[in-house]
């Protein structure tokens, strides 16, 4: 997806959110801002949001010294999370229809999101609508479908806490399907996204494969990634893509892609033609 003009001002206001996270000064935080304003000024026009993300995030560390200023709240995440995993263990045991239920709840740990969400928003809240929440667009049956075919799938992480409800999905996952399946986390901290030591918080490296993908980028920018992870979405036979950073940098590509979002930024429903606050499951080949 590329940049909408729309986009132009919500990279800066996070510039500006990033470096008061960071306990920047305010002639600090003026820099950054300047530097983000001529960044967007020579971005080309189909580069994706990511891309300015990545950037801004890079200056925001650069300047306060922290390779990870997030680090503390992705712990905290994660940790609120994992204490939520064995009631929503249950739930999905419990559920008419197990991979629907495990789909909604990893949806609904996408609201984990400091790059469109302020840190207040409510993890418990979230999981607990999840089951009402309206799907904007739904491949389930598609999904359902390539995952009982599959035999390798690569699973696209996004944020911190939010890797506990994909590890729920994971292990619904391997109850209905044989295929191998590795996650990917960035390959550097970025905003509050999973790296492999968030991975490592959660568990997810004692039930699957866990590779980084060398990248700085809150997305996945094929052409930066490294060579592991780019051989993985040329041949696994499913690739499922968490987050909006996923489906910004990763709607255009041609690979069996199905991306599984929260709706959360006007631009990004505008693209997919579902409202704000709606849930997501769609195949990247799938007509509606």
């Amino acid at each position: 997806m590329r940049m909408y003009l729309d986009c132009y001002p919500c990279a800066l206001k996070q510039a500006l959110e990033a470096a008061k996270f960071a306990h920047l000064s305010e002639a600090a935080q003026r820099d950054i801002l300047h530097q983000a304003l001529d960044l967007l000024r020579h971005l080309p026009p189909e580069a994706s949001p990511p891309v300015i993300g990545q950037h801004i995030h890079r200056l925001v560390r650069e300047f306060s010294g922290d390779r990870d200023p997030y680090a503390p709240v992705k712990s905290l995440a994660n940790q609120q999370a994992l204490a939520l995993l064995p009631s929503l263990r249950d739930r999905v045991h419990e559920a008419v229809d197990p991979l629907e239920a495990a789909v909604r709840y990893a949806i609904a740990g996408n609201i984990i999101d400091f790059g469109a969400r302020s840190a207040s928003m409510d993890i418990r809240q979230e999981v607990e609508r999840a089951e009402e929440t309206a799907f904007g667009r739904c491949h389930l049956d598609r999904f359902r479908k390539a995952v009982s075919g599959a035999e390798s799938i690569l699973y696209l992480g996004d944020n911190a806490g939010e890797i506990v409800f994909d590890r729920l999905l994971i292990e619904t996952l391997r109850e209905i399907t044989d295929a191998r399946i590795t996650f990917v986390a960035r390959g550097s901290p970025v905003l509050n996204d999973a790296t492999r030591d968030d991975a490592r918080q959660v568990g997810l490296e004692k039930l699957v494969p866990v590779i980084d993908n060398g990248s700085d980028a809150p997305g996945t920018i094929v052409t930066e990634i490294n060579e592991t992870v780019r051989k993985h979405l040329a041949t696994d036979d499913l690739i499922i893509a968490k987050g909006q950073g996923n489906y910004e940098t990763l709607s255009h590509q041609e690979y069996p892609l199905f991306f599984l979002l929260q709706v959360k930024c006007p631009v990004i429903g505008q693209d997919l033609g579902v409202a704000t606050g709606q849930y997501v499951l769609v195949g990247n080949d799938s007509p509606d």
